[in-house]
C-alpha cells in the first residue's frame, strides 16, 4: 500500500448520533445561533436526515431560523416526497441562490419537482450557459439517461498525450473542471467518444505516453434516451464508475457517474419491496396520513377481494367443516404455509427479473427448480403435520389430509411464486406491483380446495 505521509497516524472515527433532540430545543426557544451551531459541523446528508426525523412545523422552524443550512447539497440529499414539501415553503430568490452551486444534474433533478413559478425563478437564477445546459437536459424524458448525466465533462482528443492533458487540466484559469471527476473522455474529430482514461493511470505514465495506450477496457457508452434503471443494469454489471452519453448521432453530451447511477440501482430495489408489500413506490415516513391512506387503498381492496375469493372456496364445503370441526383449525396452517412459501419464490423471482438474471433460458429451469423445492419442503412438513393431527385429534386421516394438503400447496406456491412475476412481466405488467395478490390469492384458494376436498373425500 502507497502513503502520501511518511508518518501516518491512526486516529479512531467514531460515529455519533445526530442531535435532533437538540434541534428540537433550539427550534422551540427560537434560537438561531445555537440551530446553526449544530448545523455547521454536519454534513448534507445528515442535515437531511434531520429534516426528514422532525416534524413538520419543526422543519417550518428551521427553513425560518436557519435557511443558509439548506443548501443544494441537502435538498439533493432529501427523500423527494419531503423535498416537494420543502420546495414549497422556499421563496424563488433563496431556492435560486441555493442551486447556483450545483452541478447541472443535480440542478435537474431539483427543478424538474418545480412548479412553473419556481422553476422559472430557477432558471432566472442562472447564467445563459447553465440555463441552457439545463432546459436541454429538460428536454430529455423523464427517467431517462439524459436527465441523469451532468454536463460538466471533461474530455481530450484522442492524439494527445498524457503531457497535453496534464497541462490542459491544469490550466484552471482556462478551464471549468467539475468538483469530481474520474475519467478523461477520448473524442475524435467529430466529438465521438471513442475511449477513455483514469486519472490514476494519467497520474503514473510517462509524458510522452500517447492517451490511447492507457485507456480502459472497461468503456462503453449510454445513450441519452436509455431507461436509468437501464443504465443502473450497465454500471452494476460492468462495474463502471463513470460512463459518457452520447445523443443520436453517437456525439458525446454528458457523463454519468457511479454515485448518480447507484442511487437508480437503489431506487429500484427500495421500490420493488413496497410494490411487493402493496405499498406506493413514493411512499415514505414523511408522507403525510390522507396521502398514505390513498396510496394503500387500492392494494388494501384488491385483498379484500381475494379474501372474498377464498371464502367462497371455504363456504363450498361448509357441511364438511361442520362435521370436523378440526378442519376450521387446521385450515389457517395450510394457507399460511403456502402464503409464505409463495412469497419466498416470488421474491427471488421479482429480484431475478430487475436484474435480468431470470431470462428465457433459465425460466424453466428455475421454475423445475421451485417446484422441487416446493416438494421436497411440502414433504418434510407433511411428515411433521401428519404426526401432530393424529396426536392432536387422535385421527390419522386427519393426520393424511392435512400432510397430503400441505404438499400439494408448497408444489403450487412454487410454481405460482415464480411464474406469475414472469407472465406479468411477459404482459408488460410490472411483476413487484401485481404478483403479491395473485399469488396469495392462489395459494389460499388452492390450499383450502385440496386441504378440504381432500376431508370431504377421505373422512366423510
Amino acid at each position: 500500500m502507497t502513503s502520501l505521509n511518511p508518518n501516518p497516524t491512526t486516529t479512531d472515527d467514531t460515529t455519533t448520533a445526530l442531535p435532533v433532540d437538540q434541534v428540537i430545543i433550539a427550534v422551540d426557544q427560537s434560537d438561531a445561533p445555537r440551530l446553526q451551531a449544530l448545523f455547521d459541523p454536519l454534513h448534507p446528508a445528515d442535515i437531511a436526515d434531520i429534516l426528514e426525523q422532525v416534524s413538520e412545523d419543526d422543519r417550518k422552524g428551521i427553513l425560518a431560523l436557519s435557511p443558509s443550512s439548506i443548501e443544494g447539497e441537502v435538498l439533493s440529499e432529501l427523500d423527494e416526497s419531503l423535498r416537494e414539501a420543502i420546495l414549497d415553503q422556499m421563496a424563488p430568490e433563496q431556492l435560486a441562490d441555493v442551486v447556483r452551486d450545483l452541478d447541472s444534474d443535480d440542478v435537474v433533478d431539483l427543478v424538474e419537482d418545480l412548479d412553473d413559478a419556481q422553476q422559472e425563478a430557477v432558471l432566472d437564477a442562472l447564467d445563459d450557459a447553465d440555463r441552457a445546459v439545463v432546459e436541454q437536459s429538460l428536454s430529455y424524458p423523464e427517467e431517462s439517461a439524459g436527465r441523469l448525466m451532468q454536463r460538466e465533462v471533461v474530455f481530450a482528443p484522442q492524439h494527445w498525450n498524457v503531457g497535453q492533458t496534464i497541462d490542459y487540466l491544469r490550466k484552471t484559469d482556462d478551464l471549468d473542471l467539475p468538483e469530481q471527476f474520474y475519467h478523461v473522455i477520448l473524442v475524435d474529430m467529430r466529438h465521438k467518444p471513442v475511449g477513455y482514461v483514469t486519472l490514476g493511470r494519467l497520474l503514473g505514465a510517462k509524458r510522452a505516453t500517447p492517451l490511447t495506450d492507457i485507456v480502459e477496457d472497461s468503456f462503453r457508452t449510454i445513450r441519452a434516451n436509455d431507461d436509468e434503471e437501464e443504465v443502473a443494469y450497465v454500471f452494476n454489471q460492468y462495474h463502471l464508475i463513470s460512463a459518457p452519453v452520447v445523443d443520436e448521432d453517437d456525439r458525446l453530451v454528458g457523463v454519468i457517474t457511479i454515485d448518480d447511477a447507484m442511487i437508480v440501482l437503489d431506487e429500484g430495489h427500495e421500490e420493488d419491496i413496497l410494490r411487493l408489500a402493496g405499498v406506493n413506490e413514493g411512499g415514505s415516513l414523511t408522507d403525510k396520513v390522507i396521502q398514505t391512506t390513498k396510496n394503500r387503498f387500492p392494494w388494501l381492496a384488491v385483498n379484500l377481494v381475494t379474501a372474498i375469493l377464498a371464502s367462497l372456496v371455504i363456504g363450498l364445503f361448509e357441511d364438511v367443516i361442520s362435521t370436523v370441526v378440526a378442519l376450521a383449525i387446521l385450515m389457517p396452517i395450510v394457507a399460511s404455509m403456502g402464503g409464505n412459501a409463495g412469497t419466498q419464490s416470488l421474491t427471488v423471482a421479482v429480484r431475478s427479473i430487475a436484474t435480468k438474471d431470470l431470462t428465457p433460458a433459465n425460466v424453466w429451469r428455475v421454475i423445475r427448480r421451485e417446484v422441487l423445492v416446493g416438494l421436497i419442503n411440502g414433504l418434510i412438513f407433511a411428515v411433521v403435520m401428519g404426526i401432530v393431527g393424529v396426536i392432536w385429534f387422535g385421527s390419522p386421516m386427519i393426520g393424511v389430509v392435512i400432510a397430503l394438503a400441505m404438499v400439494i400447496n408448497l408444489v403450487v406456491a412454487g410454481l405460482a411464486g415464480t411464474g406469475i412475476p414472469v407472465v406479468l412481466e411477459k404482459l408488460g405488467v410490472d411483476p413487484a406491483l401485481a404478483s403479491g395478490a395473485f399469488v396469495t390469492t392462489v395459494t389460499d384458494v388452492v390450499g383450502f380446495f385440496a386441504f378440504l376436498g381432500l376431508a370431504s373425500v377421505l373422512l366423510l
